[in-house]
């Protein structure tokens, strides 16, 4: 027997079994990856490639673990968000929203965020309270979200990161700056523990 056949057989054991088979893990993106400071182009096409990326993104984000992923976050600059708010431990409320646009905000509050493509730093952000944000659902059909709290801001995390901005940019330069050198003096320590 090939090892491919072997793979087959394994494959089909999990699928008897009820294991779902998991999308490829992507890597996600970070700062300062040039590509996320593009501005992601409209999805025109949803297609089956669509959809593998679409899954491909809930992988990656439930894998990081993380609470929302756009697609300039792995290296596809379209305009494709990924979020599920139900809390790392149930992951069963996924949101796929396709040409997302903040249509309305209201109210502001301040928050402390994180993402998964700037490593190891958190800050304060102001954010809308709430937002109103059409795009269109996995399938293609227009939706509209009225988020308030946690779901809100995500919403603007993940848009904000579709338009080439990150939540540091939305802090102090100061504070921008020293995070930049915490940044370089990490990235020096690992290129040190790499040439051991």
């Amino acid at each position: 027997m090939t090892s491919l056949q072997v793979s087959v057989i394994f494959v089909v054991y999990d699928i008897l079994q009820g294991d779902s088979l998991k999308m490829a893990v992507r890597t996600i993106l970070t700062y300062p990856d040039t590509i996320l400071r593009q501005r992601a182009e409209p999805v025109t096409n949803i297609d089956g490639k669509l959809q593998e990326l679409i899954d491909g993104m809930a992988e990656t984000m439930y894998d990081a673990p993380g609470v929302g992923l756009a697609g300039n976050q792995v290296g596809e600059p379209c305009r494709i968000i990924v979020y599920d708010t139900s809390g790392l431990d149930l992951q069963d409320d996924l949101v796929v929203v396709i040409n997302p646009e903040i249509i309305e905000a209201e109210g502001e509050v301040l928050n402390e965020e994180a993402c998964l493509s700037v490593i190891d730093y958190c800050a304060d952000v102001k954010r809308a309270e709430k937002v109103t944000v059409q795009g269109l659902d996995r399938e293609g059909n227009p939706i509209t979200l009225e988020k308030e709290g946690l779901a809100a801001i995500v919403l603007q995390h993940e848009i904000d990161h579709l338009n080439g901005v990150l939540f540091i940019d939305h802090i102090t330069k100061l504070k921008r700056e020293l995070y930049k050198r915490k940044l370089k003096k990490l990235l020096k320590e690992w290129e040190s523990s790499q040439s051991l």
